[in-house]
């Protein structure tokens, strides 16, 4: 693959440490650190966590106008395989998120960024497989996946320790390069 890919808003490439700052502006906000899997506390720590190399490694920024306004999870992995077959499967999957600024929202661009990623999957990278996951209060979330074509797999029930204190419901999601349709 090669970077950036763009669509027609958007622009989307790899981060680098010094996004930190445009990243930590919205992942900081309540409506943000409520869904997100890990939120340091202030923004040192974040940018300690930010430029850590494993998460550049898997981290892509979504910029609209030149502001990046979100970013993208996208972490290549093996799905479970039969030690007899296990290298056939390597590779061949991959765990997708994403983060969109509040502020840029009911404007399609998340929808536009993660049907970008899913396009890059199959196209670009070759992979068979998709698969995201979110709390079941995320309505946002879900629904991204929902209308882009992506089929709800399990539903957990009180599996998900959240930072509040309260176990939530789960659900997993998944797309197979077969079954994707690109959106129009």
């Amino acid at each position: 693959m090669t970077w950036p890919a763009r669509t027609a808003r958007l622009l989307i490439r790899r981060v680098t440490a010094e996004d930190a700052a445009a990243v930590w502006r919205y992942r900081r906000l309540p409506e943000v650190y409520d869904w997100i899997t890990t939120a340091p506390a202030d923004e040192d720590a974040f940018t300690a966590y930010f430029e850590d190399p494993h998460r550049l490694a898997v981290t892509l920024a979504v910029e609209h106008e030149g502001v990046v306004i979100g970013d993208l999870y996208l972490h290549i992995e093996d799905p479970w395989a039969q030690t007899e077959v296990k290298e056939a499967a390597r590779g061949v999957q991959a765990e997708i998120g994403w983060v969109l600024d509040p502020s840029y929202g009911g404007q399609g661009l998340a929808s536009e960024a993660v049907a970008a990623m899913l396009r890059i999957c199959f196209e670009e990278l070759g992979l068979r497989r998709v698969v995201a996951n979110c709390f079941a209060d995320n309505t946002g979330s879900w629904r991204l996946m929902e209308r882009l074509g992506m089929r709800r797999e399990a539903h957990t029930v009180s599996d998900s320790l959240h930072r509040s204190g309260r176990w939530l419901d789960g659900y997993a999601y998944a797309l197979l390069a077969a079954e994707w349709r690109p959106v129009s």
